[in-house]
């Protein structure tokens, strides 16, 4: 009988390069939107964010000359803008100020599950078991670092709706962005989405000049490293990323995002975590290698 072995993919290292800065500087947000957050309300902070992400993104994008997107690729880009860039971000910033770290991380992080049902049903990704077995045990460590992080198991019922907004919005706008990328770069892509999502939170503007004016030098520059990291590289590299592989996979790989949160905190802010939050980070880290690892070559 004829032997025939399917090849594994080759691994694309810049893509996956591109998918570490990305989850670095996600997770590093956490402690910047915590920080800016004393000072600045939801819309206030996402507004400011998206300006200082747009003015970068703009520079770069007429730096490389890259022009106008495609029209076919204006479809996703609008509604990654408007889902991603701009209800996401607002209902993150709100949710984070009703409840408590714990909660918010473990409700946020159905955004990857709904990515992978999403990403199977809407592009026609299909349903990997290693994805969804990888994404099952990343989610048990988020629902774990959750617990352990939660104060006391109380949270207003506002704020878990808000996360869950977020986590909606979150997955929505990443199914929308992954079709826009294939007729457009990855920088004209995130540009535009940053430029939609800004014009969705100007009714936010005068809020944001009279906080700005009020804030502390610190808070303010923490909105600024917010839109240049976070959101002008990070976006960017996660939408190179995204042309180069599913939108399942990619969100299994953001459930590192909570174990770098924690391991900043314990860093950064000398928040010591607990065993538990440990554990729940280090099954992130293995459900994200399992979703990632690649299958045994099938002979037929």
């Amino acid at each position: 009988m004829e032997q025939t072995i399917t090849a594994e993919p080759r691994v694309d290292r810049r893509a996956l390069a591109a998918v570490g800065v990305t989850v670095l500087l996600w997770a590093s947000a956490f402690v910047a939107i915590r920080s800016a957050a004393e000072h600045f309300a939801p819309g206030a902070l996402a507004l400011g964010r998206l300006l200082a992400g747009s003015v970068v993104l703009g520079v770069i994008w007429l730096a490389r000359r890259e022009g106008l997107p495609p029209r076919a690729a204006w479809p996703g880009i609008v509604g990654s803008g408007i889902l991603w860039f701009g209800l996401y971000m607002v209902a993150l910033n709100w949710g984070e100020q009703e409840v408590d770290a714990g909660t918010a991380a473990m409700v946020v992080n159905v955004g990857p599950v709904l990515i992978a049902l999403l990403g199977g049903w809407l592009l026609k990704e299909g349903f990997p078991p290693r994805l969804l077995a990888g994404m099952a045990v990343s989610f048990a460590g988020a629902v774990v670092v959750g617990i352990s992080m939660s104060d006391g198991g109380r949270a207003s019922i506002v704020g878990v709706l808000l996360c869950l907004l977020a986590a909606v919005t979150y997955a929505g706008g990443v199914v929308c962005q992954k079709p826009a990328l294939k007729h457009a770069s990855a920088l004209q892509v995130t540009t535009f989405g940053c430029f939609v999502g800004t014009a969705a939170c100007l009714p936010f503007a005068g809020q944001l000049v009279s906080q700005v004016a009020a804030a502390p030098l610190p808070a303010t520059l923490n909105v600024v490293y917010l839109g240049i990291f976070p959101t002008a590289l990070a976006f960017t590299t996660w939408a190179y990323a995204l042309a180069r592989t599913t939108a399942g996979k990619m969100g299994a790989t953001t459930y590192v995002v909570p174990a770098l949160v924690v391991l900043m905190a314990w860093l950064i802010l000398d928040e010591v975590p607990a065993w538990l939050t440990l554990a729940g980070g280090l099954l992130c880290l293995a459900g994200v290698a399992v979703s990632r690892g690649k299958g045994r070559a099938r002979a037929r």
